[in-house]
């Protein structure tokens, strides 16, 4: 089977840096057994090529990227045809697949991993912040042949929209980042870490809160921050203003394999986001053995509370409280470590690649038999 793969990035040539692991993960059990072409729309700035995972990276670059990727598929097909197109994140990359697929009589499929069907006006955020966005998101999903996403909060939100998904969780590749069983606490300040790019999607502005108000309380905890700042410095301020010197370091972006250690230290994974159709780092916290405390968003609202502990969005005294709580009862903790590895390991990229291929299968079928 030969497939197009239209993803807005995380297929950076070096395989390390600016990669989506769980997207390359997937590409590389992909291309064991097809031809994949992966049209990636704003990798780097110009037009270029590249091999990765087993795949054909075709970049467009700047300007007009839309319809430059559309054409470059179109190309491609006329020199062997494509079977399906599968885009990772709607928005501009589901518009280039059914698009594409459309008018080369191809089956699409849409996987929603952003924040395609939210709007956040007050940050600037979310797919359907204006009528546009939502006309043409609403015609894009419609006209795709299959709606696929990582939590069942997606796909509910996916209903209300009157639209039909599938679960399909984007699975951690277990070969890179093998599993490790969950360990007791050690003695001296909790170890917390937390995985994100600093943005307001994010909001470690209620995260900060929380860590604040358990210094308030008396735990005693250090905490790992992970990620690449686009605040400027904000939130290291905040930090800094809120009295939390000493006790959260900002390490800025890690790879994997410096991710890996400092993951495995911690005892708690927090998440504080606004919005998340995952977020892949939960899974990634739960297979290396951590459980984790956040917002009800994506998997943490779908594993609470038996494999996460969620509290409401923006609520920095429940998440400080759901914190201290996990903390003080070890038993609780492991318990959670356990049922959310269980989940992680189930799900994992083998699992995924499997999911997609059945359903690009029945894809195709339904097509050839239309």
């Amino acid at each position: 089977m030969k497939l197009a793969m239209v993803v807005p990035g995380g297929v950076d040539r070096t395989g390390e840096f600016r990669v989506i692991p769980v997207l390359l993960a997937l590409i590389r059990r992909l291309a064991c057994e097809h031809e994949v072409h992966v049209y990636a729309l704003r990798q780097e700035a110009a037009a270029d090529c590249w091999q990765l995972a087993g795949a054909s990276v075709h970049n467009i670059g700047d300007g007009w990227s839309r319809l430059r990727a559309i054409r470059a598929i179109r190309d491609e097909h006329r020199r062997a045809p494509f079977d399906l197109v599968h885009a990772i994140f709607s928005g501009s990359c589901s518009f280039v697949g059914v698009c594409a697929a459309m008018s080369l009589g191809l089956p699409s499929l849409v996987h929603i991993a952003g924040g395609e069907l939210v709007s956040m006006h007050d940050i600037g955020y979310g797919g359907r912040r204006f009528l546009k966005g939502r006309l043409r998101e609403a015609l894009v999903l419609r006209s795709a042949h299959a709606v696929t996403a990582a939590s069942v909060p997606i796909i509910q939100s996916l209903e209300a929209l009157g639209l039909q998904a599938r679960r399909v969780p984007l699975g951690v590749d277990l070969r890179s980042w093998p599993a490790a069983p969950p360990r007791c606490r050690q003695h001296g300040p909790a170890r917390l870490i937390h995985v994100a790019s600093l943005n307001r999607v994010k909001d470690q502005t209620t995260l900060l809160r929380a860590l604040a108000a358990l210094v308030e309380s008396g735990v005693d905890f250090r905490m790992d921050v992970v990620g690449q700042d686009t605040l400027n410095g904000e939130i290291q301020r905040m930090a800094s203003e809120l009295g939390l010197n000493g006790r959260v370091c900002f390490h800025g972006f890690k790879t994997q394999r410096e991710l890996r250690p400092m993951m495995e230290e911690a005892d708690l994974l927090v998440m504080s986001s606004r919005h998340e159709a995952g977020p892949l780092v939960l899974l990634e916290a739960a297979v290396a053995g951590v459980p984790a405390v956040g917002t009800a968003v994506g998997h943490i609202a779908e594993w609470s509370p038996t494999a996460s502990l969620a509290v409401p969005v923006g609520n920095w005294a429940a998440l400080a409280e759901a914190i201290a709580r996990v903390l003080s009862d070890d038993t609780l903790r492991l318990r959670m470590a356990v049922a959310a590895q269980r989940r992680a390991v189930t799900e994992n990229a083998d699992r995924t690649a499997r999911d997609f291929q059945a359903l690009y299968l029945q894809l195709v079928a339904e097509g050839s038999g239309s």
